[in-house]
């Protein structure tokens, strides 16, 4: 799995021009799956964001994580992360998960997160969303579980 995770004062996404997910201070992740993801790789991805220490301590330091500060999760599928960008003035994304295993996967890292996590709201997978938000650094870090 994929995520571009940035540090946010405030983000949230919209569908149908219907708010679906707002945070305040927190994470907000962009999420893609990959054809030989597994739930292991989801729960390994979501221990790393909550856990990743990208906000700052009292000396003004990166050493807090999302979970030390207890601030906001917004999870967010975005399959175009996992394209190959290499070549060409095309991407391809034949490493990308086809949909239904994408809809899975990202379902079963909503389930998780829920469980895990109690201040986490999400983007809708294969809709046409519509993503704002005040990156606060700016602060943006790529992860994957691969």
């Amino acid at each position: 799995m994929i995520t571009i995770i940035q540090r946010v004062s405030t983000a949230k996404v919209t569908v149908n021009h219907q708010d679906i997910g707002k945070i305040d201070t927190g994470i907000m992740a962009l999420v893609a799956v990959e054809k030989a993801d597994t739930e292991k790789d989801a729960q390994r991805l979501l221990e790393r964001i909550l856990n990743y220490r990208i906000f700052p301590d009292s000396d003004d330091r990166m050493n807090l994580s999302l979970r030390d500060i207890n601030g906001g999760l917004l999870l967010i599928p975005q399959f175009t992360l996992a394209a190959d960008t290499e070549k060409g003035n095309r991407p391809s994304f034949i490493s990308a998960a086809p949909p239904e295993q994408g809809k899975k996967l990202f379902d079963y890292l909503q389930q998780v997160a829920k469980q895990t996590y109690p201040n986490v709201e999400f983007g809708q997978f294969g809709a046409d969303m519509q993503v704002s938000l005040v990156n606060n650094g700016p602060v943006t870090f790529t992860l994957r579980t691969h």
